[in-house]
């Protein structure tokens, strides 16, 4: 089964693909089908509603079932911020994580151990040609460190942290086990291959 990933982020669709292709998914974005879709603007105020968007999109454009991913850091002591402006804090999608990482530290600079927790989420959507939906949205619990740990992974995972090693440590294999994005691929997993029996495929 070809599936279109609504991404341009090249980690983000690496770890997708390690998820999905062992499922029998090919996992491809707009230009390895030879096309360019369009990047439609994030209006939703949940992470659900706006990987919706994105998978509406890359679906109506292409004609593939097109899956989308929108996720983001909920930090307790921030009242649940950056949230769904994780990509676009601290001055927007152009500024460095370095940055935001380091206003997100100095924001909590203050703030005890015990109330640094924070969780990454991830809502998964994929929508069919036909206008089905498949929905599925996972989390990971964590804390956020006191400084920048790790070269792994990519945006907020550094000052991440799950037990004594933050998101940046972990090996893609320990990653996958735990993060919000493995967790709700699983799910979504589960949804398609009801799909993909209702199919007959």
């Amino acid at each position: 089964m070809k599936f279109l990933i609504a991404t341009h982020n090249r980690k983000k669709l690496s770890e997708l693909k390690r998820i999905l292709e062992p499922l029998g998914i090919e996992a491809v974005i707009a230009s390895d089908i030879g096309m360019d879709i369009s990047d439609p603007e994030e209006t939703g105020l949940t992470f659900a509603e706006n990987a919706k968007i994105k998978a509406a999109c890359g679906c109506g454009e292409t004609g593939l079932p097109c899956i989308a991913d929108d996720s983001g850091l909920c930090i307790d002591a921030l009242d649940g911020r950056p949230g769904v402006f994780s990509a676009r804090y601290a001055g927007g999608h152009d500024t460095p994580y370095s940055h935001k990482m380091q206003v997100i530290l100095d924001e909590m600079k203050d703030v005890a151990d015990e109330d640094r927790t924070a969780r990454f989420v991830s809502a998964v959507c994929c929508v069919f040609p036909d206008g089905r939906e498949i929905n599925a949205e996972g989390k990971c619990e964590g804390k956020i460190g006191y400084e920048p740990l790790g070269c792994g992974g990519f945006g907020y995972d550094p000052i991440f942290m799950v037990g004594d090693k933050s998101f940046a440590q972990l090996t893609d294999s320990e990653k996958d086990a735990v993060s919000h994005r493995g967790n709700a691929l699983r799910l979504f997993v589960c949804e398609l291959q009801k799909w993909a029996e209702s199919e007959k495929l």
